[in-house]
């Protein structure tokens, strides 16, 4: 019996504590919406850090009012920042335990994407927000559009990605022409470095063979210069010496002065001897 009473009491006690929860939760979620009301209001009179404040004011205070961070996502993606409203997008759509609300949510959240040209993640978002309401012509809209837009990107970064391609063919293709090219040129000049350097080496071994014939002359002219030398001593005449002209006159000289004297001696004799006639009869 005891048992019974003491079981009773522990549920008579959870019963009541649950009962302070919810209106403890209901006190809040209460406290959040008139907050989000005051946020209204400000972002209404265009008070928009005012209204940014009750805002997250009204997110603190309770999870489950779902109108504060969507309110606060529409108020950032009137202002462009479209970051923060993605965040409270988001936020609102986990929070949110109607469909109703998840599709305004997954609604808004493709509305940026498609913003900020991310078209395939709008797709998703809108398909999701359909999910939540098929009947919502205007998201079906959106989402039409969105297709459109991705496929649009699609081409264009297909032809961007082909562009490139060729771009780097020509680009490769340039290089291996110039490569080939070099290649080229320094196969010519290699060619001509050769030939240069053939010539340089003929050009050495004829200047060698100069060099050896002009020695050569050169030795054939020492060695004649003795006997030029010599001839030179040879006509040159010493001192007190006569030459061989002034030779020659004096044997001449002297050859003309013994025949004088031997024609003067055989004079003589003719004139000394007998003539004898003698007649041929």
């Amino acid at each position: 019996m005891k048992k019974y009473i003491l079981f009773f009491v522990l549920l008579i006690g959870c019963l009541s504590h649950a009962q302070d929860e919810e209106k403890e939760k209901a006190k809040a979620l209460e406290a959040s919406t008139n907050l989000t009301w005051d946020a209204n209001k400000s972002l209404s009179e265009s008070k928009f850090v005012d209204a940014e404040v009750d805002y997250r004011k009204a997110i603190a205070k309770s999870d489950e009012n779902v109108a504060a961070p969507f309110n606060l996502g529409n108020a950032y993606y009137n202002k462009e920042t479209y970051s923060e409203a993605f965040g409270r997008f988001k936020e609102a759509g986990e929070t949110a335990t109607d469909k109703n609300s998840k599709h305004k949510a997954y609604h808004n959240m493709g509305n940026v994407f498609m913003k900020r040209k991310e078209y395939e993640k709008a797709v998703e978002a809108y398909k999701e927000a359909l999910r939540n309401n098929p009947t919502d012509e205007e998201t079906r809209y959106n989402l039409a559009l969105a297709k459109e837009m991705l496929k649009k990107q699609q081409d264009e970064q297909k032809n961007d990605d082909n562009k490139d391609d060729k771009e780097n063919k020509d680009k490769d293709k340039k290089e291996d022409e110039n490569k080939d090219k070099n290649e080229g040129d320094d196969g010519e000049k290699k060619d001509n470095k050769d030939e240069d350097e053939k010539d340089k080496g003929d050009k050495g071994d004829e200047e060698k063979e100069d060099n050896k014939e002009g020695d050569g002359d050169q030795k054939e002219k020492e060695e004649k210069k003795p006997e030029d030398d010599k001839k030179g001593e040879q006509k040159q005449p010493r001192p007190n010496q006569l030459s061989k002209q002034q030779i020659q006159n004096l044997l001449e000289a002297m050859q003309n002065e013994e025949k004088k004297v031997q024609q003067k001696i055989d004079a003589k004799k003719v004139k000394g001897v007998k003539v004898k006639n003698e007649k041929d009869w």
